[in-house]
C-alpha cells in the first residue's frame, strides 16, 4: 500500500475546498492604475517633442514600455473609448459618433473594468473614462457606463466656473470644438483635472488594501485649453513653431481626409492666434502631466507602485497645424490615428525600453487581463501584448486599423467611411472602399505623409495597395481573427 505522507493530504484537502467555493482574491493581486487622458498627440517629451516639458510622464516611460507605434481604433472620443473598454472594434460595437452608446448594440458586453470587478476587484471611475460632452458635462457621469463601476467621482473645479472667461478664436463656434483657451488664476487643485487627481487619490488611500481597477481620466489638453497661469508662462510665444508642410501639401489628398469641421487651413486665423492657442495647447499637457505626477507619488507613498500595473494612454491624437492647416481630430493620417501608450508592469524585462512594434487599442483589454490573470472574454479583438513587455524589440508583425465616418455635408453628398491600415512601413487608406479617394504613404521614406503614392502610382505602390487591401477591409470588420502577418513585403 502506498504511504501518503501529511502534504499530499493537506494539498488534497485544499484541493476539494476550492473546488466547492468561490476563489478568494489574493491580496498579491496587482492593481491596475488606468489613467486616460483627452485629446493628447505625441506632444511629450518622451515621443520626442522638443518643445513639450513632462517629465513625469517620461519618467513614466523610462520605468515601463512605451508603445511608440499604437494606433487607435476611430479618432473621435466616444468610439474609440467604447473601443478600448470593449476590447471590439467600432464596426463590432457600431459606434462611430458621439451619440451611440456600445450597449445599444451589446447589451451584454463585458467591459474591461468589469472583467475586473468580476475577479473581486474595486472598479472605480473618476473623471472622464466613457465619453462626456467637454466642457458641458463636466462634474456629471456623462455618457457613462455604469455595469462598469463599482464607484465613480465626478468633479467640478473652478474651469467651469470660469467659462465666460474663456478666449474663443472662433465666436461661431462653441468653446468645446473651437480653439479656445484660458490661461486661468488659481492652484492646480482647484481646476477639474487637479481635483481628480487628488480623489483618485483619497481613492487609492481608503482602499489600499484591497486589489483595485482604478480609472483616471483628465479632461485636458481638451478644448477649451484651461490649465493655471504658470504652465502658459512655461511655453514663451516666441519659441511656438507651426509645423512644417511643403507648398501644394493638399493638393493630392482626397476631399473626405480633411475633417467636416475643419475644412479650411488653420480655420482660416491668423499665425499669431495659432501660436497662442499652441502655447495654450502645451500649457494643458504639462499641466496635466504635473497630476499624472501626484497620481505616481501617490503610489509611491503608499507602497503601491510595486503591485500596481499603470496604464498611461490617450483616446487618439490630434492635429496642431499639419498638412498646411489640420487642427484637432477626426483624421486618418499618422497625427490622428496614432496615440501615446505607455504599459508599466512590476518586474517585467522590458520596463523602461521603448517598443517600435505597430499595436492597436484593441491590445489594451487582453494584455491587461493577462498579467494581472484575471479572466477575459473569448471575442476580443486584439492581441495581448505581454511578449512585448518582456521583450519590445521581440517579433511582432502588428497591423492597425483606423476607421473614421464623415457625415454628408456640402463637400460629400452622402456618408462616407474611411478606413486606414498601418504596418511598420505602410499606411494605405481607402475613403467609401476606395470610390471618394485612396492615400498611400511610404512611412519609410516620407514618415510625414507628404506624398500620396496612390495618385498616378506605379507598379510597386499598386502591388502594396494590392496586399493590403483585403488585409484593411477583413480586419477593420473584426470577422477575421488577429493574427500575426508576414510583413517582409509590407
Amino acid at each position: 500500500m502506498r504511504r501518503v505522507n501529511t502534504f499530499q493530504i493537506v494539498a488534497a484537502a485544499f484541493i476539494v475546498v476550492t473546488n466547492f467555493c468561490p476563489p478568494a482574491v489574493s491580496a498579491a493581486r496587482p492593481n491596475v492604475l488606468f489613467i486616460a487622458v483627452d485629446d493628447l498627440s505625441a506632444a511629450l517629451g518622451c515621443y520626442g517633442d522638443v518643445i513639450a516639458r513632462t517629465p513625469h510622464i517620461d519618467a513614466l516611460a523610462g520605468s515601463g514600455v512605451r508603445f511608440d507605434r499604437a494606433y487607435n481604433q476611430l479618432p473621435l472620443c466616444n468610439p474609440t473609448r467604447a473601443s478600448v473598454m470593449t476590447g471590439l472594434r467600432p464596426d463590432q460595437i457600431k459606434v462611430y459618433d458621439l451619440d451611440r452608446h456600445f450597449r445599444d448594440e451589446l447589451p451584454d458586453v463585458v467591459t474591461l473594468s468589469q472583467a475586473f470587478q468580476q475577479a473581486g476587484y474595486l472598479a472605480a471611475r473618476v473623471g472622464k473614462i466613457y465619453h462626456y460632452n467637454v466642457p458641458a458635462s463636466i462634474g456629471t457621469d456623462g455618457f457613462d457606463d455604469p455595469p462598469s463601476w463599482n464607484k465613480t467621482v465626478n468633479p467640478k473645479g473652478r474651469d467651469k466656473d470660469d467659462e465666460a472667461l474663456v478666449f474663443n478664436a472662433e465666436p461661431h463656434r462653441k468653446i468645446s470644438g473651437a480653439l479656445s483657451w484660458l490661461a486661468a488664476d488659481g492652484a492646480d487643485t482647484e481646476q477639474t483635472d487637479g481635483m481628480i487627481a487628488t480623489e483618485a487619490i483619497l481613492l487609492m488611500e481608503q482602499h489600499r488594501k484591497k486589489p483595485f481597477f482604478l480609472a483616471v481620466g483628465f479632461f485636458r489638453p481638451h478644448t477649451p485649453y484651461v490649465a493655471p497661469k504658470k504652465y502658459f508662462d512655461m511655453y514663451p510665444i516666441q519659441q511656438m513653431r507651426l509645423p512644417f508642410a511643403p507648398v501644394g501639401d493638399r493638393d493630392d489628398i482626397p476631399v473626405p481626409a480633411f475633417a467636416h469641421n475643419c475644412p479650411i487651413p488653420h480655420y482660416n486665423l491668423p499665425r499669431p492666434v495659432l501660436l497662442q492657442a499652441l502655447q495654450a495647447y502645451y500649457a494643458c499637457v504639462s499641466f496635466v502631466d504635473a497630476q499624472v505626477g501626484r497620481l505616481l507619488a501617490a503610489l509611491d507613498r503608499l507602497n503601491l507602485a510595486g503591485d500596481t500595473i499603470v496604464v498611461f494612454w490617450s483616446d487618439h491624437g490630434y492635429h496642431l497645424g499639419e498638412h498646411n492647416g489640420i487642427w484637432q481630430k477626426r483624421t486618418l493620417f499618422e497625427e490622428g490615428a496614432r496615440t501615446p501608450l505607455i504599459i508599466r508592469v512590476p518586474g517585467r524585462a522590458g520596463n523602461g525600453q521603448s517598443c517600435r512594434r505597430v499595436v492597436e487599442f484593441v491590445d489594451i483589454y487582453p494584455t491587461l487581463t493577462n498579467v494581472a490573470g484575471v479572466k477575459a472574454p473569448d471575442n476580443l479583438a486584439g492581441r495581448d501584448l505581454t511578449p512585448l513587455l518582456d521583450a519590445p524589440l521581440s517579433a511582432w508583425d502588428g497591423l492597425a486599423v483606423t476607421q473614421v465616418l464623415r457625415p454628408a455635408d456640402d463637400r460629400l453628398k452622402t456618408m462616407v467611411m474611411g478606413c486606414s491600415i498601418r504596418t511598420n512601413r505602410w499606411r494605405y487608406t481607402e475613403w467609401a472602399e476606395g470610390k471618394e479617394g485612396v492615400e498611400l504613404y511610404d512611412h519609410q521614406t516620407d514618415p510625414m505623409e507628404f506624398h500620396n503614392l496612390a495618385v498616378a502610382p506605379d507598379t510597386a505602390a499598386e502591388g502594396v495597395m494590392a496586399r493590403l487591401r483585403p488585409l484593411l477591409r477583413a480586419r477593420a470588420s473584426g470577422k477575421v481573427p488577429t493574427t500575426p502577418v508576414n510583413q517582409k513585403r509590407l
